[in-house]
């Protein structure tokens, strides 16, 4: 367990805590500015969210420049990513800051490169990330960020920022998905092949 799986496992650690600020049914006090509104624990969960997505880059890197890479930290940190955007994106359906189908698109494809990194693993072969799939994290984060402030600082000016990115961010997934599938379609091939 090094520095950089530590790393990881603390952005895993946060979910639950993240997700505790999100759904509790307590009354916690607002701050409102003119029609802008939001609790503060809200402001809470959206700081918690910040660091444990900020983890992601860190971790990666310090195993890389240290040369810690191992095979539990090339497990643990797509898991801790999908574990992330996974949860807070449940808890936004359920809060009625996102439509089900945005959150249900990008689950899917999570999963299913999930899947199909799992099946070149087993194959010998390593998928990169591509440019695509940097876009597409980037848009998520940007996405689940603006939900959980409310839309701050748009909503001043009546521009739905937090919903536009939201279908930017669905639209980049699925697109990223179906580039990975396409370009790694022979990692699927050759597993039906062998069995």
């Amino acid at each position: 367990m090094n520095l950089a799986n530590r790393i990881t496992v603390a952005r895993i650690l946060l979910v639950p805590i993240i997700m505790f600020f999100l759904l509790i049914k307590v009354k916690f006090p607002h701050i409102r500015i003119e029609e802008f509104s939001i609790t503060y624990n809200q402001i809470i969960a959206a700081l918690i969210f910040i660091i444990a997505a900020s983890t992601d880059s860190l971790d990666g890197y310090i195993a890389r420049k240290r040369k810690l890479v191992t095979n539990l930290g090339k497990l643990l940190d797509p898991l801790a990513d999908k574990l992330l955007v996974t949860a807070v994106l449940v808890s936004l359906v359920e809060m009625d800051k996102v439509d089900a189908w945005i959150v249900i698109v990008i689950i899917s494809r999570e999963w299913a490169v999930t899947g199909l990194r799992q099946i070149a693993l087993l194959e010998g072969t390593v998928m990169a990330a591509s440019k695509w799939g940097k876009a597409k994290t980037a848009a998520q984060i940007t996405a689940i960020i603006a939900l959980l402030i409310n839309n701050f600082p748009f909503t001043f000016v009546h521009f739905p920022f937090d919903i536009v990115a939201s279908w930017v961010a669905a639209i980049i997934t699925l697109y990223s998905g179906i580039e990975y599938f396409v370009k790694n379609k022979h990692v699927i091939d050759f597993s039906e092949k062998s069995q």
